[in-house]
Parts: structure tokens; sequence; C-alpha cells
């Protein structure tokens, strides 16, 4: 069996602090059981090594999320990536094309697609481990794993199982229907036929998803997929497989199961109700305060709400009320003020525009014996001021050492990379505006291939 966890989310339900880069599964906030916190893809990448499934799993996000994605997890799950955002069935369709034309995977591979945001106990994934078996005793085509409803809830998918009476202890059902976020009166009818939530987990063989693709006129092989990807809607697999298969069946789930997709669902599960610099008083009950600023916030006589500050804004709302900044933030974020790389962070501290030039200040933090890629800018600028550090800076295939108070020239045109021997705060201005995944080419990923590419390893873009 191959696992395959669906990474992506448009990052505004949990704004501020999530952003169009650093979707929900990436925010530091569980408990980690040491004392410390942790993401949601890092808790779950634990969570698959105790089951002994993390070698069998796959990352699929879209390209602009694989540094941030390496920076949690690093090299330990292989990274598929989509160059555009087309919606859940895409992304299976491009990773069950990729274990055919590019793994020679045989036909009967079970492949098992999770969600990465999902919130679950270790008895989730033997359920996972039984979904092969599941298939082939069944006869089915597609398996889900369903959860019983706590409350009518009107944001998640219901499972209709077509046996209304049987034994709890039921290994897997045959589905009659599946119910996609009914209203409040018809969750409750679904509950009383003893409906489970859809916990987002489908299971298949990998020749029922490429027969799926044939009859449908899409392709099989990987790197067609690749060149298909612009011009494809934005479909849903479970609109576009799941409601349109016959043989299915569900595993019940029995543990705890929770979408961390509101800031009433994520504060739950959080040990501290204050992270970053502020203060509450105790008549602030149920309160959550999350700020990533340097400056303080304090919060008196207010319960019941989420107070999270970020480069990116400010939000202070009531909890039952918070997903509706959603609708607030419109269809297009605006370009993160705070991202995450897979060798530390980038802060933008001031952006300034004229006529004829655009200037962006950044803070770049590179983590000690972390590295940059070895790149070039085709358009910008970049004049460094080393803030604190040391470390080895590789510029046209000269390397030399860098420290506190250097200042470095970066023409447009120059092949560049920078490695930390102690942590870097590197202050960047960037002139020529916004750097753009255009702009920016990458010349080699590791430092040993950046030491190397001068000596003809690779060839020039």
């Amino acid at each position: 069996m191959r696992v395959v966890l669906l990474s992506g989310g448009s990052g505004k339900r949990l704004w501020p602090l999530s952003n169009d880069i650093r979707s929900k599964i990436y925010l530091r906030l569980l408990p980690d059981g040491d004392g410390g916190v942790e993401s949601m893809i890092q808790r779950i990448s634990k969570q698959l090594e105790a089951a002994g499934l993390l070698k069998s799993a796959y990352i699929m996000t879209h390209k602009s999320q694989a540094e941030i994605t390496r920076n949690h997890i690093g090299d330990r799950i292989p990274l598929l990536t989509e160059t555009y955002k087309r919606g859940t069935f895409t992304a299976i369709a491009m990773a069950a094309s990729y274990f055919h034309s590019e793994l020679g995977m045989p036909l009967n591979e079970t492949i098992c697609v999770i969600p990465a945001d999902a919130y679950v106990e270790a008895d989730f994934f033997n359920a996972l481990r039984e979904m092969p078996a599941a298939l082939a005793e069944s006869g089915a085509e597609l398996a889900l794993i369903g959860t019983q409803p706590t409350y009518p809830s009107q944001q998640y998918g219901y499972i209709v199982p077509k046996k209304t009476k049987g034994s709890d202890e039921d290994r897997f059902i045959p589905i009659e229907q599946f119910v996609e976020k009914p209203d409040q009166r018809l969750a409750k009818r679904l509950i009383r036929k003893r409906a489970m939530w859809n916990c987002g987990v489908f299971a298949f063989s990998l020749q029922f998803m490429l027969e799926a693709l044939q009859a449908r006129g899409f392709p099989t092989d990987y790197k067609e997929w690749h060149a298909l990807y612009e011009h494809l809607p934005e479909i849903s697999f479970d609109h576009e497989v799941v409601e349109k298969t016959s043989r299915a069946i569900v595993l019940p789930y029995a543990g705890i199961w929770d979408d961390l997709g509101n800031w009433n669902t994520l504060t739950s599960h959080m040990e501290s109700t204050i992270i970053g610099p502020g203060h509450m008083t105790d008549s602030s009950e149920q309160t959550h305060l999350i700020n990533e600023l340097s400056c303080p916030v304090h919060i008196i006589d207010v319960p019941n709400v989420i107070v999270a500050a970020s480069a990116d804004g400010i939000l202070v709302a009531h909890k039952d009320k918070s997903s509706l900044i959603k609708e607030r933030l419109g269809a297009i974020l605006p370009r993160p003020m705070y991202e995450e790389k897979a060798w530390g962070r980038v802060s933008v501290l001031h952006h300034a525009r004229s006529e004829r030039v655009e200037v962006v200040t950044r803070k770049l933090e590179i983590e000690r014996d972390r590295h940059t890629k070895y790149m070039m800018h085709i358009k910008h600028t970049k004049l460094w001021t080393v803030a604190s550090g040391e470390g080895q800076f590789l510029c046209n295939g000269k390397l030399r050492r860098i420290e506190t108070g250097d200042v470095l020239h970066i023409a447009s045109g120059t092949r560049y990379g920078v490695k930390a021997s102690e942590a870097l705060v590197i202050i960047e201005n960037d002139i020529g505006g916004s750097p753009s995944e255009e702009d920016e080419i990458s010349l080699a990923e590791t430092w040993e291939s950046a030491l190397g590419y001068e000596g003809g390893k690779r060839s020039e873009p």
C-alpha cells in the first residue's frame, strides 16, 4: 500500500497565521508531547512512522509549498508537486500517474489518500492498514473511512451505509449514498440512519484509478499530466469519482477525528491559551491569543474570542464567527509577508514602489548548517547586509566566508547561494520587485551540487 498525504488549502480560514503558502497544516500550535509545539504535518508524519507506514508515504502539494514542507519534515517523505492548484481529483490522478509511469508499480497496488490536516488517534492508522484487505474481501472498487458524528454538522460530508442495522463490530459496510455538507435538518435525519462523517480518506487499486482516467480521456503518463495541468478545471475527487462509484465500502473508525479547519476546533487541541508575547485576565475564559509579532497584546475581560496576530494582519473574532474571515478576505490573498523555507524564514519588513523601481526589504533567517539553493535572478538586484552570524557565500563559482557586518552586492544574472555555519540573519534589499518564480532560476538544490556546478556537472540555464 502507498499512502498519499494531500496538502494544500487557500490559507483563509485560519488567517492571519495561515496564508497562500503557509496553510493550516504548517502552523506549529499542537502539543508535541515533550512540552513543545508541532504542526499538523509534523504530527501526522510521526503517527505514520509509529504505524510503520512512513516509508510508504508521499506528499502531494503545490510547488509553492515544497520548501515549507521540507522545513517541517525534512527529506523523510518524498514530495510530488503540482504546478497549479486544480482540486483533489487532479492531484490524486497525478500521483497515480507517477506511481504508474515513473515508478512502475503493479496495477493491484493499493493507493490510500488521506488529508494532511486530519487530527486522529493511533487507531486510525490501524484502519488504514485494513483497507487493502477490505477491498479484496468485499470486491469493492473504493474504500473510505467514516466516523460517528457527535452533532449534526453542516461542515462535513456524510456516508450513508446500506445496512442500517447490524453489528458495530463490522469491519466494513457497503455504502448506499454520499451527502455533501447537508443543512442541519437533513444532517439530523442522516444521523438517525446511522450515517457517518466522511473522514476524507480514499483507498483504491492503481488499476481502478488508471481506468477512471482513461474513461474520462485523461492521460496515465506523469509527464503528460504536467503538460496538461495548466489547462485543467478545478475538479473534486468526491464529485468526479466517489459519488459515481457504485461498489464502495466504508470502514468505521471509533476514535477521535477532527478537521482542524477553524479556530474553535484548533484551539480545543492547544495546551496553552497564550502563544507569543501578551497577557490575558482570568475573566477572559475560553479566549486564545496567538501572537507572532514582537509587540505584546493584552486582553482584558474578553471571553471566547480568538486573537491572532502575524505580519500578514491581526484578527479579533468571536470563535463561533471566526470562519467569516474567509468571506471578508475575498478570492485572492495578498502576497504573504512571512514565509518558511527549507532553510529558515523570510519576513517582509518594507515595501516601496515608484514609477521606475520597486524595492522590497526582507529579513532572511538561515538556520545553522542549512543552505539556500544555488540560483540566479534575471531582473532583480539584491543588496545583502549580514546582521548576525557567519557562513559561506558562493558567487559565480567563488567561495568566501561571510560574517556580521559584511555587505554583498548581487547583480542580476549572478549565480549565488549561502550556507550558514552559525545561524545567519541577513537584511535583503531586493531592487526590481518581489521575486517571482519566473524570475528565479534554480541551478542546484544541494550544497554539494552547488559547489560542483561550476565544474561542469550541470549545464548553464
